[in-house]
């Protein structure tokens, strides 16, 4: 038995990835998915249609393993987090299409019971969460509240809730096993994260009837055997940003990863109790094995690899996303210009939606290769600030950075952001870190990995930045980007607007 599986299911794919027991990668299928947009701020998808595409890819990687496939050990499952599924428990159908995480359709009535403040303190005591319809609970609210005869079949216990990965596990296991992983119920604004529990002040809050509530179980352990799977198991589960932390070795209180993506999404390890932040970040669960909770902090910053694409789409200075590191590459420096990516507003630890974007200090010698570069900077200083606010809140000087995502591959914008830092960044050999965080968890989970440390010991370092800028010239960028942050804050609000 030497092969564990990864089924990674994403906002717009699913994957299925094969490793070794070594970390390295055998076989790999993707498959994207339809999204749906049924009005302004609303975003669907179909969950029949993330559980079929799901298993297409499984059964290609299957195939492609041929006689190999009876050596996979256990599957681990890593997900998209916070997206709502309700399924009917006699038919194994959705009622309603998933709400995903991006959706806004619930922003106006979780704003009305954030008013109060002693709903706030609940909720930012309970889960670690802020009051924002990006988290499952006022989601799961509306299918009960909008879709005929769902509060009637809720109330005789016909209905069942999950994230994507408590769904996929329903279908795989043909229905035998609903639950989800203490790392998807702390992203649900139900689940007590202290207690480590769903918390009925919340569910009478939200009006949410426990009975359609998976258990909450740990990230790793048998959790069911695939229908018709040939003795294939599920033995991980864990949410897609935990995953990357998981996979990147990220054990120890004080590790921190950043994956670049569309945006980039921040974790700190913060050992065995939660950081309460005090900066506008999340405290959630890292993951919980033998019963007993790893926290992290948790920020996001809007606009990573998103910037670049602005660039290409936007102003047309480049032709595709890697070309912007031959052309900030062509120059030492910014020339001054700073570039604030707040396109679509300021995120942690700012929290400034009436922000906007700016390009500032150009001159008449600024070229589109300065602008490439301070684009590249403006992502690094983002995740500088996010980092800064993560050691106020954790008490924690950052050591080391870990970083994946596609953006990752830049060699340019790794060393932008270690001198940046003042730290060191630790690329990997194998930036699939979600994919392999879930994979490394099932091996947990089917015993042929002892421990966490046993399966974080097949991370392999590709290069490691090492900051190379002056503290004087270091402090100049720190002091100019706070400047050009000040001065974007709240541009797009209008007299009368409500803060």
């Amino acid at each position: 038995m030497s092969i564990l599986l990864a089924l990674d299911a994403g906002t717009s794919s699913c994957r299925t990835v094969a490793f070794d027991l070594d970390g390295n990668i055998k076989v790999v299928s993707q498959q994207e998915f339809q999204q749906h947009y049924p009005r302004p701020g609303w975003v669907e998808h179909d969950a029949t249609e993330i559980r079929d595409v799901q298993l297409q890819t499984m059964t290609d990687v299957l195939g492609q393993l041929g006689t190999a496939a009876g050596d996979v050990c256990g599957i681990g499952v890593s997900n998209q987090r916070e997206t709502v599924v309700v399924w009917d428990r006699r038919t194994g159908m959705p009622i309603h299409r998933a709400i995903v995480w991006q959706d806004r359709r619930t922003a106006a009535e979780v704003a009305r019971l954030a008013e109060a403040a002693d709903v706030r303190d609940l909720v930012r005591d309970r889960t670690g969460l802020v009051m924002d319809p990006y988290f499952s609970a006022s989601k799961l609210r509306w299918i009960l509240d909008h879709v005929e005869g769902a509060r009637a079949a809720a109330d005789a216990g016909h209905l069942a809730f999950g994230t994507i990965e408590c769904w996929l596990l329903w279908s795989l296991t043909r229905g035998r096993t609903h639950a989800t992983d203490a790392s998807n119920a702390a992203r649900t604004m139900l689940f007590d994260i202290s207690k480590q529990c769903w918390d009925d002040e919340l569910l009478r809050l939200f009006d949410i009837p426990p009975s359609i509530l998976p258990e909450v179980v740990d990230c790793a352990g048998r959790f069911g055997e695939i229908e018709g799977g040939s003795g294939l198991e599920v033995t991980g589960l864990i949410g897609d940003q935990q995953s990357a932390l998981f996979g990147q070795g990220g054990l120890s209180r004080g590790d921190a990863k950043t994956t670049y993506g569309t945006g980039c999404f921040l974790l700190m390890n913060t050992g065995d109790q939660p950081a309460r932040s005090t900066q506008g970040l999340l405290s959630t669960v890292a993951w919980r094995l033998n019963g007993v909770p790893t926290w992290a902090l948790e920020g996001s910053v809007f606009m990573g690899g998103a910037s670049i694409q602005w660039l290409r789409d936007g102003l047309g200075i480049i032709n595709t996303a890697p070309d912007v590191n031959a052309l900030a590459g062509s120059v030492d420096d910014s020339d001054g210009v700073i570039l604030v990516p707040a396109f679509a507003g300021l995120g942690a630890p700012y929290w400034d939606a009436w922000g906007r974007a700016a390009i500032l200090g150009m001159t008449r010698g600024t070229t589109a290769a300065h602008i490439a570069r301070a684009t590249l900077e403006g992502i690094a200083l983002s995740v500088r600030d996010v980092l800064h606010a993560m050691e106020a809140d954790s008490g924690i000087t950052l050591q080391e950075l870990r970083v994946d995502g596609g953006a990752a591959a830049s060699d340019l914008l790794m060393q932008i952001q270690a001198d940046v830092l003042d730290s060191a960044v630790l690329r990997p050999a194998m930036l699939e870190t979600t994919a392999w965080g879930a994979a490394s968890m099932a091996g947990i989970g089917c015993g042929v990995y002892a421990s966490a440390v046993d399966a974080a010991g097949h991370w392999h370092l590709d290069r490691r930045f090492e900051p190379a800028v002056d503290a004087a010239k270091r402090d100049r960028t720190l002091r100019t980007w706070a400047r050009a942050v000040d001065s974007v804050r709240g541009w797009a609000k209008e007299d009368g607007d409500a803060s």
